[in-house]
Formats: structure tokens, C-alpha cells, sequence
């Protein structure tokens, strides 16, 4: 072994000998990056305490979707006072006579409770058409629906729902008709009622329950569990009230009347 060499190596041993070790590149290369992966996660990160980090303003939604548990609102009336207008709505008249009377009313064999809502009005006016509409939600995808009983009336014996809702002379419109025997679907522009769709059978002066889910222009109708009407219509695209409708002479009770978005 040369005497050059031999020197070397009993440097090293002595430096292992004093626990010193060789320092590390002062550059060195960052680790290399798995091909396509992204700085930026795809699927937000949660926090701590197992909720979503919030995204950045500009992912939001456009659109507004309902909050909260209060999806539905239902009202079976037994909780506000006989002979009295129910709270909480609103009411109107397209065409001529009377306005309506809408009041609360005790009713044995309700389909919940004790009370329901009666349109008590006999004003026989054939282009009379009261409305009570909730003041909330206002709805454009909606489901409503009602238990309705067609007591008396002999130009109508009419019970309906009224939906996109914007004033008594604009509005969707599904009734039944105890006399007539069937149920229709309706537009009202500018006060001036027009037919999209009709089904005839078994309507009677017994409890029945009429629900509409309208989504975007698509609208279908239900009777007693049982869709008996698909339409489209884009007349009314933007949200509204919803409420419950009568004709004529119609004296008629309602029950529990839900609200719901889709």
C-alpha cells in the first residue's frame, strides 16, 4: 500500500473514532413527484372534527337548495282556533263573485286531528274561483299535496291545489271534480284558464287526496295514491306560492296540506 493512501484511511478511521459523519450536499434534490399527480386535492380535506374544509368561494353552486330539516311543511290545522281564518295565509278570487270564506272548522272524522279548513262561501258565481295560498315556502320543483272533501255545490263540487303561485290570475291549477267526475290540470295567464290535461273516473264526496310534483316543465298529478295525469308546460318557469282552490258554489273541507321541495 502507498504511503498517500495509507494516510487516508487513517484519517477516516480517526474521524469515525471522534462520532463525526460526513455532511450531506447542501442542494439536494427534492423527492420526485408521482406522475400526474396534482398539488391541489381533488376531494376536499376534512378538518379535525370530521366536517368538510369549505371550498373556495368560487366552487359554490349557483343554485340554492333547501336548508336545514325543514324541508317539509305540513298543516293539519288542529292547532289553530275554530271559526277563525287559518294563519299564515293569504287569500284571492280569479273571475267574479264573492271572494270566499276561509275559515277553521271542527270536523268529525278528519283525516288528522279535529279541525280542517273549509271553504264555506256558497256564492253559485260559475266563474268564481277563491284561492287560499300559505304565505311560505315559495317553490318552482315542488310537492304538494291535500285531503280534500267535496261537501256540497250543485254548479261545482270542485277541490284543488294552486302551485307557482305568483297573484290570483296567474298560476297552475289541479282540481277535482265530484259532478263532473275527473280531475284536470290547468294554467291561469293573465286570469284567462286554459287545459293541458284530464282524466275521468271515481271522484266522490268522500275524503280523497290530490298531490302535484311539478320539476322544471314537467308536471304530474296524483289521485289517491295514483298518477293519473304526465304533462309539460313551460307557462311558468319561475317559484311561487302554493295553497288550495274551490269553484262556484263549492263547499269544501281540506286537511293536511305538505309543502315540500324536490
Amino acid at each position: 500500500m502507498t504511503r498517500p493512501v495509507a494516510a487516508l484511511l487513517s484519517l477516516v478511521a480517526l474521524g469515525a473514532c471522534r462520532g463525526e459523519q460526513a455532511a450531506p450536499p447542501s442542494s439536494a434534490a427534492p423527492p420526485l413527484s408521482t406522475p400526474g399527480a396534482s398539488a391541489i386535492p381533488t376531494t376536499e380535506p376534512h378538518d379535525g372534527d370530521g366536517s368538510a374544509a369549505a371550498p373556495a368561494a368560487s366552487s359554490v353552486p349557483s343554485h340554492s337548495a333547501p336548508s336545514g330539516p325543514a324541508a317539509a311543511r305540513t298543516w293539519d290545522f288542529d292547532a289553530q282556533q275554530a271559526g277563525a281564518p287559518p294563519a299564515g295565509f293569504s287569500f284571492g278570487r280569479t273571475g267574479g263573485g264573492a271572494l270566499g270564506k276561509w275559515v277553521i272548522k271542527a270536523e268529525a272524522g278528519a283525516p288528522s286531528g279535529t279541525n280542517v279548513l273549509a271553504q264555506v262561501d256558497a256564492d253559485a258565481t260559475s266563474s268564481r274561483f277563491p284561492v287560499a295560498v300559505a304565505d311560505e315556502p315559495t317553490l318552482r320543483d315542488l310537492r304538494a299535496s291535500v285531503k280534500c272533501k267535496a261537501v256540497s255545490g250543485k254548479v261545482d263540487q270542485a277541490c284543488g291545489l294552486v302551485f307557482r303561485y305568483l297573484d290570483e290570475n296567474n298560476d297552475y291549477i289541479t282540481r277535482a271534480n265530484a259532478l263532473e267526475g275527473n280531475v284536470r290540470l290547468y294554467r291561469v295567464k293573465d286570469g284567462r284558464r286554459t287545459q293541458i290535461a284530464s282524466w275521468s273516473g271515481a271522484v266522490t264526496g268522500n275524503w280523497h287526496e290530490l298531490r302535484v310534483d311539478a320539476r322544471e316543465d314537467r308536471i304530474q298529478v296524483h289521485w289517491d295514491g295514483h298518477q293519473i295525469i304526465d304533462a309539460t308546460d313551460r307557462t311558468f318557469t319561475a317559484p311561487g306560492k302554493v295553497g288550495v282552490w274551490t269553484k262556484a258554489d263549492s263547499v269544501t273541507y281540506f286537511d293536511d296540506l305538505t309543502i315540500m321541495p324536490l
